[in-house]
Formats: structure tokens, sequence, C-alpha cells
């Protein structure tokens, strides 16, 4: 291999290196994520994103007036910690997501991949999946419903939740006005993030859209330095927003 050559494959990989470093690098566990989020983000601020719920300390959720739901009733009682961009979007970068691994084998013998086989073998994909600027509380029925359905614009004028003026359909989904600015800041977050995940072209202008038209409030710049302090590196979509508003 010639000197020039060497020096390339060392550029790339310590621009790779830098990339990855941006994200989170400090927590690996999904579930330390969420107990941290409850217990030192949201412990002054327990609403959720798409409906504007409120729950206590034990995730119990208060609907809002005007929520329903005919499916997925006992979840509906309970927040849970959604991934705004959902894991799949990311896991499918992953070959143990979509292919397997020769140690992703249950008790039965019988092997496994996707969430489950990335989750145990990859540990890129882990500190991913825990990232708390990708998580926000949301009502459980709500988060069930909506699955990893990418966000767009539906023609449907009808809500799935009542007043929560949450559509899904035909495996896409539309959130209420207020929650589409943090969405998007959470879309190009991640992409400039971590180089696994790339928006296609129609989702990358729409986040733009959303983002322009719905800006960054007080506490979705708290939130940020909230995470940043406890994960160690910064939303710097959310933080260049929050210049215009301190």
């Amino acid at each position: 291999m010639t000197i020039s050559k060497i020096l390339l494959s060392l550029t790339l990989f310590i621009f790779s290196f830098v990339s990855v470093a941006e994200g989170n690098r400090s927590n690996d566990s999904f579930t330390k994520a969420k107990t941290m989020l409850e217990r030192q983000v949201y412990q002054d601020h327990r609403l959720t994103l798409y409906c504007g719920a409120k729950f206590d300390a034990k995730m119990n959720i208060e609907a809002p007036e005007g929520f329903v739901t005919t499916t997925h009733l006992k979840r509906a009682k309970k927040v849970e910690w959604e991934h705004v961009v959902p894991a799949e979007n990311f896991g499918r970068a992953f070959s143990e997501w979509r292919d397997g691994h020769n140690e992703c084998v249950n008790s039965k013998g019988k092997s496994f991949k996707g969430r489950k086989c990335a989750e145990k073998m990859n540990t890129e994909y882990q500190y991913m999946q825990a990232d708390m600027h990708n998580l926000f509380p949301a009502i459980g029925a709500v988060n069930a419903l909506r699955s990893n359905y990418n966000f767009t614009m539906l023609p449907s004028a009808k809500s799935d939740f009542g007043n929560c003026d949450m559509r899904i359909d035909n495996r896409k989904a539309q959130p209420p006005i207020v929650a589409r600015g943090i969405i998007a800041r959470t879309y190009m977050y991640m992409e400039q993030t971590y180089p696994k995940y790339k928006m296609s072209k129609q989702q990358s202008q729409l986040m733009h859209v959303w983002d322009k038209q719905d800006p960054v409030t007080r506490w979705e710049c708290k939130r940020s330095k909230r995470i940043e302090k406890l994960q160690g590196n910064a939303n710097k979509i959310v933080d260049s927003r929050c210049e215009s508003i301190q």
C-alpha cells in the first residue's frame, strides 16, 4: 500500500471516529436512559410529546380531556419512552439487525436477528438506541400505534386519539402541530450525529419545513442542556436554534 493510500485510510478512520464520537458514548443501556430521563430530565416537566398528557413519577398517565383510544387500553394508562427516529430506521444499517449473528441464538437453539440481535452484539447500535436526545415520553397507546412509521402529512383530517391530533394511516403518521418542530430537530440531530443514519430526500425536506414552522421553545432548550450534562454530547441542531431566545 502506498503512503498516500495509508494516509487516506487513516484520515477516513479518524473522520468516522470523530463523527461517531459526537453522539452518545457514555451510556449503552436503553433501560438506564429511560430512568435518567424520568428522574433527571422530566422531573419538573411531566408532559408527553404528542398529546401533552401529564404523568407522575410512577409513569401513570393522566389522560388529557378529550383523549380517546379503542386499542392498547392498558398501555394508554402508562408512559413509554419513544424513539422519535424509530430504532428500526437506524437499526437496519447494522448487519446484526439485517442478517443476525452466530451468537444470536435463543435457548431453543433457534437463530434470531433484528433489534434483539443488534442490541446484544453491537455496541454502536446500543449507544444509538440509548441516545436520550432521541427519546421522548408518549402515551403507551400512541407509541404502539405510531410503531416505526415515518412522519408525513396525511390527507385524512381524522385524529386517531380524539382531541389529541395524532393521525395514523397506511403505515404513516402525522403528529400534532405542537410536536413537529421538536420531531424535526430530532431527526436532523440523528442524521448530523450518526453516519449510520440518513433521511430520505423527501423526509429531509419535510423536517426542514417543520423546523422553520414550529420554532424551538425554552423547554426544548432546557431539555437539550440537561441531556448534554448527563450524556456528554450536545444536540447542536437544537442549541443553534436556542441562541435566538437566550
